[in-house]
Order: C-alpha cells, then sequence, then structure tokens
C-alpha cells in the first residue's frame, strides 16, 4: 500500500470511528447538560457580546464541546495505529530528525489547550463564573495559555532545532536564535484565540479549518513528515464528521475545548513544517477575525467609539443583512482560494 492510499484510510477509519461515536455523545451532552445557556456570553477577550447574542437566542440549548470527542477520537486512534503501523513495516520517517519529539509536541498542544479550553466550558455552561477555583480571571487564562506558548516553543527549538522563518519568493530564511521562542509563543496564542473567535457562526471555524488543513496535510506529504501526516489524517477524518452536525443549523458546538486545541495546533503544525508565511495565508481568515476583535476592542477602549459597526467582522455582515449561511459559504470558498495560493507559495 502507498503512503498516500494510507493516509486517506486513516481519515476514512477517524470519520467513521467519529460517526459511530458522535450522535451518542451528543446524547451525553444533552444528559450532562453541556449546553449553550440562554444568558449573556463573553468573546475570547472576556467582553459581553449582546449584538452576537441577539442574532443567535434560538442556539440556547445547543450542545457543546464537540471538540472534545474529536480530540479524544484523534488521540486515541493516533496512539493505537501507529505501533501497528510500525509492526507492520511502515517507515515512519520525518523531515525531523526526531519523530518522536514531534509526536511530543504535537500532542502536548491538542491536549493541553484542550484542556484549559474544556475548563472554560465548564466554567460558562455550569455557573461557576464568580466561584473561587473556577472564577479564572481573561488575564489569568490569557498567561496560562502564554505560558502553554512558551513550553511548546521551548521544545521546538531545544528538541528540534527549529529556530528559522523561511521567506518564499525570495528564498530567505531568517534565523531568530532564542527569538524564536517568543515569536512561535505569540503565533501559538495567537490562533488559539483567532480559532476561538471565528467559532461564532455555524460550521464557519471547522470549515475553514478543514479546508486549511487540507493544505497543510499536502505540505507536510510532499516533505514525507509521516507522523505530522498520520496525524492530520486522523484530525480531518475526526473534523469532518463533527463539521456534518456542525453546519446550520448546528446540532453540536464545538466549545472552547475544541477552538483553543485546534487553534493552538494549527499554528504548531504550521511551525513544524517551517511554512510560517504559508500559515499566515492559509489561517488568513482566523488572522481578520482576531484582528478585527482586537482593533474594536482597542478603539472602544483609548478612543471611546467602534471601529466597525460589530466585531469580529463575520458579525459585521449578519448586521449588514447577510444570512448565516451565506457568510460561511463565502468564508469557505475565500478559504479554499487562500489555502490554494498559501500552498502555492510554500511550494515557490
Amino acid at each position: 500500500m502507498g503512503p498516500l492510499a494510507l493516509l486517506l484510510g486513516l481519515l476514512l477509519v477517524s470519520f467513521i470511528v467519529t460517526s459511530m461515536l458522535i450522535v451518542p455523545f451528543i446524547n451525553a451532552l444533552y444528559y450532562l447538560k453541556f449546553q449553550r445557556a440562554n444568558q449573556m456570553t463573553r468573546d475570547a477577550f472576556g467582553m459581553l457580546t449582546p449584538i452576537f447574542d441577539s442574532f443567535h437566542k434560538a442556539k440556547a440549548g445547543t450542545p457543546v464541546g464537540g471538540g472534545l470527542l474529536v480530540i479524544a477520537v484523534v488521540s486515541i486512534l493516533f496512539a493505537v495505529l501507529l505501533p501497528i503501523l510500525q509492526m507492520s513495516g511502515v517507515n515512519i520517517t520525518s523531515v525531523h530528525q526526531n519523530a518522536q519529539s514531534e509526536i511530543n509536541i504535537l500532542f502536548f498542544t491538542f491536549l493541553s489547550f484542550g484542556l484549559l479550553g474544556l475548563y472554560d466550558d465548564i466554567k460558562k455552561f455550569f455557573g461557576f463564573e464568580k466561584e473561587k477555583f473556577f472564577g479564572l480571571k481573561m488575564k489569568y487564562k490569557l498567561a496560562l495559555q502564554i505560558l502553554l506558548g512558551i513550553i511548546i516553543a521551548s521544545m521546538m527549538y531545544y528538541s528540534l532545532g527549529i529556530s528559522f522563518i523561511h521567506v518564499p519568493i525570495v528564498d530567505y530564511t531568517l534565523h531568530l536564535g532564542l527569538g524564536y521562542i517568543p515569536f512561535a509563543t505569540f503565533v501559538i496564542v495567537a490562533f488559539a484565540n483567532a480559532v476561538n473567535i471565528t467559532d461564532g457562526l455555524d460550521g464557519l471555524a471547522a470549515g475553514s479549518l478543514m479546508i486549511c488543513l487540507f493544505g497543510l496535510w499536502f505540505l507536510s506529504g510532499s516533505i514525507l513528515d509521516i507522523p505530522l501526516s498520520i496525524f492530520i489524517a486522523l484530525w480531518l477524518g475526526s473534523l469532518i464528521s463533527f463539521l456534518y452536525f456542525n453546519v446550520f443549523p448546528a446540532r453540536m458546538f464545538m466549545g472552547d475545548v475544541g477552538a483553543l486545541a485546534f487553534g493552538a495546533t494549527l499554528a504548531v503544525v504550521g511551525l513544524l513544517l517551517g511554512k510560517m508565511t504559508g500559515l499566515l495565508i492559509v489561517g488568513f481568515i482566523f488572522v481578520i477575525e482576531v484582528t478585527s476583535s482586537l482593533a474594536q476592542l482597542l478603539s472602544k477602549k483609548y478612543f471611546h467609539k467602534k471601529l466597525f459597526p460589530a466585531a469580529p467582522i463575520h458579525l459585521t455582515f449578519q448586521k449588514m443583512g447577510w444570512e448565516e449561511p451565506k457568510i460561511v459559504q463565502r468564508a469557505w470558498l475565500v478559504q479554499i482560494m487562500l489555502t490554494i495560493f498559501g500552498v502555492w507559495l510554500s511550494l515557490i
């Protein structure tokens, strides 16, 4: 069996396993009352979101936490299938000399940011906002994200020796040395919050992420990074199954457990590939979403006026009268072209 056939088979296995588990998982979320509350919510910066709530009142009661299932399926399948593939004679080569360190970095990111997001979901949906133990303020949550980012960036620098940024077209490599650690930390934390902010419309974050991952999957295959290709294949299969239940009208949301884990891991995949420019282009929708929210926040704080009618930018489109499915579908089309452009730029 060739590498491509193997990877496509793994994607199908992950899709099938997730599809078998997802309806019972949704029922379990209902049973545990892990659902979107019928009250004012807060965005990734901790700000109240009255405009978002006015558009999405009908979604109160929808289960939240689909990202937890994706994380569990991908992690367990990888742990089970990788040794089987190795015993079957599959050569698990990596672009990095230490393939195990690459795997450790991927799953540390996936699981640690997932746990932080799960904590946040539990805090919000079970009404623990004001409790001492559960009442983690935004600045402390951001500090934890930065700490995790520093750990991950340090692992990439010390274990894999990654310390550069490659600029395509001009074919220039910028060596950052120890400066790579704060740079990578910023990228990881930024993408974690960017995906979290983008996850405001049914299928917007999950669909855009799916298209991003297909592009990065192609890049990982082109450099024969088998552990990374296997991980993305399993992630894609599970994510596609989740997306079936996340498109409008959504039967389930990914929650912070998924959004933070997926955003941080997306950034790490791009950094492991050494394709920072490609990552910024492929993930440009997420960049625009988080930038619009941050710009709106700063404008209101320092200039006491709104920069946009609503933020993030997808809420502005809703205020303009665009239907939710139209916004999401057009975003997917833009994402397809961004992914093609980002992959093309990474290959030249």
